[in-house]
């Protein structure tokens, strides 16, 4: 979370610069880089099993097919609209139904959220800066034969993509947050999805956590008899561990696959599915919705 507010303010220095007071991005900076400090000092223990979260979440109550089709309509207004408007809005609209309403802790919120912002963060700073042999942007870094420069066309073209992939990330978000993998693989079965693309989808997931957790008990174990004391150490141990690791991770596949024709497994999973109704309220909120984010893409511009 500190190296996220690290590249959180030294985007918003380079997006921003010249077109705000230095007074005003210095405050902007360091409110953005302290409030994600802060949040970081709270530890979170044990892995946060996305599962967990979603069957916890007060959202899910709320039919799956409504909530999968409303959410991959506003992922493609998002994605296709061109305005940062609407990639913001909608990064605030799915913050207040998954914090304030869903009940998800915040903390956990960012701590999910840090990973992807932070690849983002880097790759915006890659679309700001550009490189030639004359200084002239509102930022300028003298370097070899030339000048490392930030324009006023690549900070907007860089806010556009952000808020883009912010506001598509969100959506994402809340459908994993607030629906277990079982109702989502339901919804994607009455949408006719192959079998076998469901399966896999839901092996790779659920292994990910697997394997997670493996190399987590690992590590710990590892720590337990100094296998970090020092930069030579680390390295060996983290090789010990990741073949260790390799080596594991197919004898898991083969007790798990063991277990699942020991259920009587031919080929297909299963899940036992609880009807959850569409309410009008649902109707009502999710039209009004993709109505208000179809009009703002369609007339912003």
């Amino acid at each position: 979370m500190i190296i996220t507010a690290i590249l959180a303010m030294l985007v918003i220095w380079c997006l921003f610069y010249g077109g705000i007071t230095n007074t005003i991005l210095i405050c902007l900076c360091l409110i953005t880089g302290g409030f994600l400090a802060i949040v970081s000092r709270h530890k979170h223990e044990g892995f946060l099993v996305i599962d967990i979260i979603a069957q916890k979440s007060h959202l899910n109550k709320v039919n799956p097919s409504i909530k999968f089709w409303t959410v991959l309509i506003l992922l493609f207004l998002c994605v296709g609209s061109k305005s940062v408007i609407v990639g913001l809005i909608l990064a605030v609209v799915m913050f207040i139904l998954m914090v304030p309403y869903g009940g998800l802790d915040l903390h956990d919120y960012l701590s999910l959220l840090s990973v992807p912002v932070s690849f983002l963060l880097i790759s915006a700073l890659a679309l700001l800066f550009n490189y030639g042999e004359v200084a002239s942007g509102v930022i300028n870094l003298p370097v070899f034969q030339g000048y490392l420069f930030v324009s006023q066309s690549s900070q907007l073209r860089t806010g556009l993509v952000l808020s883009k992939a912010l506001g598509a990330l969100s959506c994402l978000y809340l459908l994993s947050l607030s629906t277990p993998m079982s109702e989502i693989i339901s919804v994607l079965r009455k949408a006719h999805i192959p079998d076998v693309v469901i399966e896999l989808m839901y092996l790779i997931y659920r292994y990910t956590f697997v394997l997670f957790e493996m190399y987590r008990s690992m590590k710990d174990a590892a720590k337990s008899r100094l296998g970090f004391v020092n930069f030579s150490i680390s390295v060996k141990t983290t090789g010990k561990i990741y073949s260790n690791l390799l080596a594991r991770s197919y004898q898991k596949a083969m007790n798990n696959f063991d277990a699942m024709e020991s259920r009587c497994y031919t080929g297909e999973i299963r899940f036992l599915e609880h009807e959850k109704k569409i309410s009008l309220m649902q109707y009502i909120a999710a039209v009004s919705l993709v109505v208000i984010i179809s009009g703002l893409t369609f007339t912003l511009h």
